[in-house]
């Protein structure tokens, strides 16, 4: 495997900096981190990735503890507070995502919440103003040179996780994180050449499809693909891709699926119904029957055996490799994506 740019080479690390996190993470004092007592509700908040960040971990979060979660972006919280949190302040604890720390609508909430007296977690790698802003910080230890969110994301995720394993006291599931490293180092060596062998074959635009916790797993991934290759890309519930949405389908377009087990069947039934009318097809799942394997162009099968909440950052992996693999194909760099830069600020900021 021959990472070209830094972005594939944060990629490929992610094994190596999730046991770096993990190990930062043992002996959490998750009481101070956290508001007392924790019956409250959950928003938890950030912008383009870490929003797509913060739904995964609003969706962890109610699947572990059985607490009432959401996510919105910050702008919303910013410019329609009303639609975002009750009226009771009293009533939730807010969690701000911003790998940078310097993220300026996420800022802007922080100082919103200040002022209002309300307790806040900041979830950041660089640290920086956000975390000066708040006693409640976790700054994991990583690394990303990139623009675009690779190891910075699955490692927040995780850290999210490990904090609702631990209010839930589920030691069985931050035993199942601990064994995602090693699991995935594996897999990478598997599936990295075909992903890359796969990214060969161009199309115009993408769809990516998920149901539950994995719906913004795929938003992630249709963002990845869009940011690393400028290729548009958008993410649909998967059941809901037969409403309207397959109009689309052509032989120029590539339909990726993270098939959950809940929803399997009828989840590859949409799948198997999209290379019928002539999509290129991906299939991503813990396990992969011979129909999904006849269907799909590429199907990446897991065979993990932790719990599929779990396994989200894993399924993510790939579709980060597609990204720059696509985005290479192209002539471009992944590292210098199109129109972005690695902190958002906005004017005046």
């Amino acid at each position: 495997m021959k990472a070209e740019t830094a972005t594939l080479r944060e990629i490929f690390d992610q094994p190596r900096v999730w046991q770096d996190c993990l190990a930062a993470l043992q002996g959490l004092d998750v009481g101070r981190l956290v508001k007392q007592p924790r019956n409250y509700s959950w928003i938890f908040i950030g912008c383009g990735t870490s929003y797509y960040l913060a739904q995964a971990a609003a969706a962890s979060f109610t699947e572990l503890t059985g607490l009432s979660a959401r996510a919105v972006p910050a702008s919303e919280f910013l410019f329609y507070p009303n639609l975002s949190i009750s009226p009771d302040a009293l009533g939730f604890f807010p969690v701000l995502i911003s790998r940078s720390g310097q993220t300026s609508e996420v800022l802007r909430v922080a100082e919103v919440l200040r002022q209002r007296g309300i307790e806040f977690l900041a979830v950041t790698c660089d640290g920086n103003e956000l975390a000066q802003l708040t006693e409640r910080t976790l700054a994991l230890p990583v690394v990303e040179e990139s623009t675009v969110m690779t190891s910075s994301f699955t490692a927040m995720l995780m850290a999210l996780q490990y904090i609702a394993a631990a209010i839930a006291k589920r030691d069985d599931f931050i035993s199942a994180l601990h064994e995602l490293p090693g699991e995935v180092e594996g897999l990478l060596g598997m599936y990295a050449p075909q992903i890359e062998d796969f990214a060969r074959h161009s199309f115009q635009c993408a769809a990516f499809l998920g149901q539950g916790p994995l719906y913004p797993i795929a938003a992630e991934t249709s963002l990845k693909v869009m940011e690393s290759s400028s290729t548009f890309a958008q993410c649909f519930h998967t059941l809901e891709f037969r409403h309207g949405p397959k109009s689309i389908v052509s032989e120029d377009v590539l339909v990726g699926a993270l098939l959950s087990d809940a929803g399997y069947a009828e989840e590859s039934a949409v799948l198997i119904e999209m290379k019928e009318l002539g999509a290129r097809t991906l299939a991503v799942a813990n396990r992969i029957t011979p129909a999904v394997r006849s269907s799909a162009d590429l199907a990446i099968e897991l065979a993990l055996k932790v719990p599929e909440l779990a396994r989200l950052v894993v399924y993510l992996v790939w579709g980060q490799l597609l990204g720059s693999y696509v985005g290479l194909r192209k002539g471009l760099n992944p590292d210098s994506p199109r129109n972005l830069t690695r902190v958002v600020t906005l004017a005046g900021d």
